[in-house]
């Protein structure tokens, strides 16, 4: 079976995001998140539970989940997806359905977060919870929308608001690092305009600056990580009593 080009591209981008390479500007980040989550599926989720990724993109934690039993099921828009989201931002899945609600760098490119984490509040089981990583720090970047970021304080703050009680928050990558990440992402656009050589160029550059990134996070403290983080992944509970 022939893969179309797009569908190509959206394959090898959910294997990125899973398993980045040193070469990419983002390797540091993706590799940081997906040891995250990697940990917390080992944790938490367990043959039989039910995960709706609300704006599953292409996908790249699916295996995460079904190599522990689980029964992943991706929600977008288009034809890609199990379960479509609507043009009014609903899922056609069924009130109190999933044991998880999966929601990865899918916040900050939300029109209208209310409406959103209203939704998965609808679809997660009584005792569901939430498991959503987004921007804390990060550079502007439109797929096809991007509309904000957010503190620990005010990510938490807005998940209460509509439902969500935040049990665990995890900060991924501290702000000396993603100053070098966004440089480094900036130095790479400007060499890969430069035909053929350019791209040789920056495959080092980025080698270079993503290790260079990893040592400035190990040896920046927690505290300061903890609070200026370049990507939060939260795990919140369901609230029963809200309205």
């Amino acid at each position: 079976m022939m893969l179309s080009e797009s569908t190509f591209k959206s394959t090898r981008d959910g294997t990125r995001r899973r398993k980045p390479r040193l070469i990419d500007t983002d390797w540091l980040v993706l590799r940081k998140l997906s040891k995250a989550l990697e940990l917390f599926a080992s944790q938490t989720v367990g043959s039989g539970d039910r995960i709706i990724d609300f704006g599953c993109g292409d996908q790249p934690y699916r295996e995460l989940f079904e190599t522990r039993g689980a029964d992943y099921i991706g929600a977008d828009f288009g034809d890609n997806s199990e379960l479509k989201i609507s043009a009014e931002g609903t899922i056609n899945a069924p009130q109190a359905d999933a044991d998880f609600v999966a929601s990865f760098q899918v916040l900050e490119h939300v029109q209208d977060v209310g409406r959103y984490l209203k939704e998965a509040h609808r679809i997660a089981k009584k005792d569901g919870e939430l498991i959503l990583s987004t921007h804390g720090t990060w550079l502007f970047h439109p797929h096809p929308e991007d509309h904000r970021r957010w503190t620990r304080m005010g990510l938490i703050s807005e998940l209460k608001t509509y439902g969500w009680e935040v049990t665990q928050c995890t900060s991924i990558v501290g702000p000396l690092a993603c100053t070098t990440l966004i440089r480094l992402t900036g130095f790479c656009f400007a060499l890969r305009k430069i035909p053929f050589f350019g791209a040789l160029m920056a495959a080092p550059l980025a080698i270079i600056m993503n290790l260079r990134g990893l040592l400035e996070d190990a040896i920046t403290p927690s505290a300061i990580i903890n609070d200026n983080a370049c990507i939060y992944l939260v795990r919140a509970r369901k609230r029963i009593n809200h309205s």
